[in-house]
């Protein structure tokens, strides 16, 4: 919500992707696709515990990239024309999307391991990642993001469907994205959806801006891309 205010947007395209085009492209690409697929088999249908593990890692790249970049930013004594802000708050979004779906169910002890295990090891790999290749980095957050948006449309279509369920949203949700009092969780993950999408552009963007050589992209456009 507060990501999408500080950005110039055009309209959200679910279902836009970003082809591969490079050699760290792919691999960024097969990386993500190992991770989802092993979460697909420690969780399989039970969306709920699967997104509380996969968003305490999906929040760590726009953590480590705001601090890197903060830092070079001081070393160099220039300025990050707003990138800082709106990666530290990609990160703030991706913990809210854990505490509504926390409200909703609590991870068991052998999720919390999964969790305090997968998040030690993507911290590092990641921070040590984007210390040599930040492009590369962002390129992993972008198809992470991307991954998230075609999750989360199973996850409607089988509430949908009825084959889960559509309990009502939590009052964290409905504050945060400023949801009617009657929403569903249906209506939560939309908007959650809507997040990952933006996450997906941001990231892409940044990747194809230090791509063409640019230290910092302009000012923040997201859409099209």
């Amino acid at each position: 919500m507060m990501l999408r205010a500080m950005l110039t947007i055009d309209k959200t395209d679910l279902s836009r992707h970003h082809v591969p085009r490079s050699f760290s492209d792919r691999i960024a690409y097969r990386l993500v696709g190992m991770v989802q697929s092993s979460a697909g088999a420690l969780f399989g249908r039970r969306y709920r515990h699967r997104t509380i593990v996969l968003e305490t890692i999906a929040a760590v790249p726009g953590m480590v990239a705001a601090t890197l970049l903060h830092l070079k930013c001081l070393r160099r004594m220039i300025d990050d024309r707003g990138w800082i802000r709106v990666l530290l708050n990609e990160a703030e979004t991706q913990r809210v999307h854990l505490m509504v779906f926390v409200s909703i169910d609590r991870p068991n002890l052998f999720e919390r391991l999964v969790v305090l295990v997968a998040q030690g090891l993507f911290y590092n790999a990641h921070f040590l990642l984007y210390l040599f290749s930040p492009r590369t980095g962002h390129r992993i957050a972008g198809y992470f993001a991307e991954d998230a948006v075609r999750g989360y449309g199973h996850y409607l279509d089988e509430i949908r469907e009825r084959r889960q369920e559509n309990p009502p949203a939590p009052e964290l949700a409905i504050a945060y994205w400023n949801l009617p009092p009657d929403a569903r969780l249906s209506d939560v993950i939309a908007a959650i959806q809507e997040d990952e999408a933006l996450h997906r552009d941001v990231n892409h963007g940044f990747a194809d801006a230090l791509d063409s050589g640019e230290d910092f992209p302009g000012p923040p456009r997201i859409g099209g891309l």
